[in-house]
């Protein structure tokens, strides 16, 4: 089964009625607060996610700049949310993608099963022609799961360390070689890691490749099967890059490779750790 819906099959679903829940995944961007932007435009019937504040868990430098969001503060969001078994869960932004595959990344995590990324997110939306609504959103439903955590393969720093698999830096390639680094406070990478960035498994559209493209894309790193993929551990700066390209490997077909999700916040936060630059 797809991971992504397009905008033209999220159209049809919500002309049709079909039970859902749709979530924008919204985070603090250009001056202005995820809700402000979510209540001046979002996709009709679509609740506000606070990415920050649901998704992850407090920053520090032992822990990262975005660790595992705490499972009693996500389930009082799952209650705001009316999360349902019985209802698919379709999670867009309108930022390149990230904030929504944070959020598949962590719904899966905690369980769920039925998780949709909205394909190129809301500027999809927008150039099928549809509407967007302003306001709060809709109202929720009834809270009928509860968030367990654990049901996705996770990497410590130790762990990280020890590996001696294929490591995979989902960071943009300037970030990756050392040339800039804006959000932690060493540039470079982890020793012995491969960029594979958030920018080669997408189009220009913002949508992702399809399956044949991105399995090409993979396999020139080495990742072929199933069995690559559980042997390598990916991670970005804080766990939102490092999800996207996790998706595309579902989109793939090759699974889900262990998640560092502290990433290069936590590991350049110790100046003990060593720091590679250079492609």
């Amino acid at each position: 089964m797809s991971i992504t819906i397009s905008a033209k099959e999220l159209s049809e679903r919500i002309q049709s009625g079909k039970k859902q829940t749709i979530l924008a995944a919204m985070w603090y961007r250009n001056g202005r607060d995820g809700y402000s932007q979510f209540c001046s435009d979002h996709i009709p019937t679509a609740l506000f996610c606070d990415t920050a504040a649901a998704l992850s868990g407090l920053p520090s430098s032992e822990n990262g700049r975005n660790p595992l969001p705490n499972l009693n503060l996500l389930n009082k969001w799952f209650s705001k949310w009316g999360i349902s078994a019985d209802r698919d869960i379709v999670v867009y932004d309108d930022h390149h993608g990230l904030f929504a595959a944070r959020a598949w990344w962590i719904f899966k995590w905690v369980g769920l099963s039925r998780v949709f990324i909205l394909d190129g997110g809301q500027k999809a939306w927008e150039a099928l022609g549809e509407e967007t609504l302003g306001g709060p959103g809709n109202l929720p439903g009834y809270r009928e799961v509860l968030a367990t955590g654990g049901h996705l393969p996770v990497a410590t720093i130790e762990e990280v360390k020890a590996h001696t698999g294929l490591l995979i830096d989902a960071r943009e390639p300037n970030r990756f070689a050392g040339r800039k680094e804006f959000l932690d406070l060493k540039a470079g990478h982890i020793p012995g890691a491969v960029n594979i960035s958030t920018r080669s498994v997408l189009n220009a559209d913002g949508t992702f490749k399809s399956a044949a493209q991105l399995q090409e894309l993979f396999s020139q790193a080495g990742i072929n099967t199933a069995a690559d993929v559980d042997n390598a551990i990916i991670y970005s700066g804080s766990g939102n890059h490092s999800a996207q390209v996790i998706a595309a490997m579902n989109i793939a077909g090759l699974g889900t490779p262990r998640h560092y999700i502290g990433g290069w916040s936590q590991w350049s936060a110790d100046p003990r750790n060593p720091v590679e630059t250079g492609d």
